[in-house]
């Protein structure tokens, strides 16, 4: 009987092009960012901006808090929540609005600032760049930090790269030459690549007349016009704006107003549950899976202000909508009060806490069985589900939602091996004992 096997010399023709493609995949898509996902990022306008903001807002946050949900009961019964789980949560809460009150900050040039005489935004990009400097000196910042400039288009291009100029100019000098941990830039209502390959080309000459290493400067996309989704030819139109950042996107940000407007749908029903802003953000899921740029959903635009009743319901509402989000695969989102902190984090830490011992359960068990198809319960797993078992466990870690010893204990992890981020490396380290 004949010889069918593949000769060695075709087989290592076929192995050459899979590592060649291999290698081209993993530069195109580098995968999950090893840094940190902030829950949510707040945006203030830059007139309100000042080194103690911050600390300001975890203030009003909790004295919300402390009015509207003091303990436990409370929390559990404005927002419809199981008894033992308001009990785990509320104290977790209470902490976080402490400790760390605001993930992510962004000072707002764009629509929380409006259009202003050109004075007025040169001095305040300036002001703010200068209390950035003091805030970052005296330990007042947030994780992340940065400013929201106004959209690249015909009208607006001249003073949004000015403000941005003027802004990092200040800074730098005030800094030495450092900017904060995690400083991006956000660029709004991109409708071409060209608009993104322009703020490519400001980023670089600024680092080359600052003399900052190239690459420092970071941006962020909002995805709020449907050209950002769709372009003229029908493609997807985000692929190509990733590649015009040359690197340096980090985050993409769907505008839930903008984006409904531009949709034709009626103010009273612009809200991030329409589904219209679902099938959006669905088309970023898949044009950025794989690509290591995280996703950010948008805002809930009624504020938890006035009376108990009126707290409730806002809170009540920002709490589905963070759900939904968070159901989705968006774990991260806007805030633009400090009183929908309690709300966000009431959400976030409801979410993780829910799930976590079937999660514990399954990832054990996984990785027991060193990455075998396993069931437990009723649930079957394989080797694609381990990772996001993971990724459960330090999204938790990583907002506050358990402690590092609870996610020891609780995965059947040690510490080294949630630190790697990778199911694949953990396993290979177990298998190679």
């Amino acid at each position: 009987m004949a010889d069918t096997t593949i000769p060695d010399t075709a087989l290592n023709v076929f192995l050459e092009a899979l590592d060649k493609a291999n290698v081209r995949t993993a530069e195109l898509f580098p995968g999950d960012s090893p840094r940190r996902q902030p829950v949510h990022t707040v945006y203030g306008g830059a007139h309100l901006f000042s080194a103690n903001t911050v600390p300001r807002l975890g203030e009003i946050a909790r004295r919300a808090l402390d009015e509207h949900a003091p303990d436990a009961p409370a929390l559990a019964e404005t927002f419809e929540l199981e008894p033992h789980l308001a009990a785990r949560i509320h104290p977790r809460i209470v902490e976080k609005l402490a400790r760390e009150p605001v993930e992510d900050l962004r000072i707002d040039f764009e629509d929380g600032f409006g259009n202003r005489p050109d004075e007025e935004e040169d001095a305040q990009a300036q002001r703010t760049a200068a209390e950035v400097a003091l805030a970052l000196a005296g330990g007042t910042l947030p994780p992340g930090i940065g400013i929201r400039i106004k959209p690249l288009n015909e009208e607006m291009k001249r003073r949004s790269l000015r403000t941005f100029d003027l802004f990092l100019t200040r800074l730098v000098e005030r800094t030495a030459g450092a900017l904060p941990p995690n400083f991006v830039v956000t660029l709004p209502k991109i409708t071409t690549p060209e608009q993104v390959a322009a703020l490519t080309s400001a980023c670089d000459a600024f680092e080359y007349w600052r003399e900052l290493p190239a690459g420092t400067l970071q941006f962020e996309l909002m995805v709020e016009t449907t050209q950002a989704v769709f372009a003229a030819d029908g493609t997807i139109a985000l692929p190509r704006f990733i590649a015009e950042g040359g690197g340096r996107i980090v985050t993409a940000h769907f505008g839930t107003y903008d984006y409904t407007a531009a949709c034709n749908i009626t103010a009273a029903h612009q809200h991030m549950r329409h589904p219209a802003c679902d099938f959006a953000k669905q088309v970023m899921q898949v044009a950025l899976a794989g690509t290591g740029i995280r996703l950010s959903d948008g805002a809930t635009n009624v504020m938890p202000i006035g009376s108990a009743d009126t707290v409730r319901r806002a809170w009540r509402l920002h709490f589905g909508h963070v759900q939904h989000s968070l159901m989705t695969g968006f774990y991260q989102g806007w805030d633009l009060h400090p009183a929908q902190l309690p709300s966000r984090y009431t959400a976030v830490y409801g979410f993780f806490h829910d799930g976590l011992a079937a999660a514990s359960e399954r990832l054990k068990n996984f990785v027991v069985k060193a990455a075998q198809a396993t069931v437990v319960g009723d649930v079957f797993d394989d080797a694609a589900t381990g990772q996001g078992l993971l990724n459960y466990f330090l999204r938790a870690l990583n907002c506050g939602a358990i402690t590092e010893a609870e996610a020891i204990e609780m995965s059947g992890l040690t510490l080294e091996e949630l630190r790697s981020r990778s199911f694949v490396k953990i396993l290979q380290g177990r298998t190679a004992k």
